[in-house]
C-alpha cells in the first residue's frame, strides 16, 4: 500500500498541507510538485508530511543543504523525498562552466 500512488483528492490535501510561510520554501515545493506529482506514492506523502512538521527555517536549511535531517526524521523515505525537493547542485565541473572571480 505504501507504494500505491496517491489519488487526486489526496494530492490536493497534500499540496494544501505543504503551503508555507516562506517564499523560498514555497518555490522549491511548487517545483517538486511540478516534477513529481504524477508519481507520488503514499510513502512519499508520509515522508513529505514529516518534513512539513518542521519550522520554515529548519525546512529551508535542509532544502539548501545547510544541514542534514536529524535523527528524529532521518529515514530512507525522508531522505528520498528531500533529494526530490532539493535543487540540483551547481558545480564548476561542467564543461564550459567558469569559476567565479575572487575579489
Amino acid at each position: 500500500m505504501d507504494t500505491q500512488r496517491i489519488d487526486g483528492h489526496a494530492l490536493g490535501k497534500l499540496k494544501w498541507r505543504c503551503r508555507r510561510g516562506m517564499l523560498e520554501n514555497d518555490l522549491l515545493i511548487e517545483r517538486f510538485f511540478q516534477r513529481h506529482e504524477s508519481a507520488l506514492t503514499q510513502r512519499h506523502a508520509s515522508a513529505l508530511a514529516r518534513l512539513m512538521d518542521l519550522s520554515d527555517n529548519d525546512l529551508l536549511d535542509l532544502l539548501l543543504r545547510r544541514k542534514e535531517p536529524g535523527d528524529d526524521i532521518n529515514t530512507p523515505d525522508v531522505r528520498e523525498v528531500l533529494g526530490m525537493l532539493r535543487p540540483p547542485i551547481r558545480g564548476s565541473h561542467r564543461p564550459g562552466a567558469s569559476l567565479p572571480a575572487n575579489h
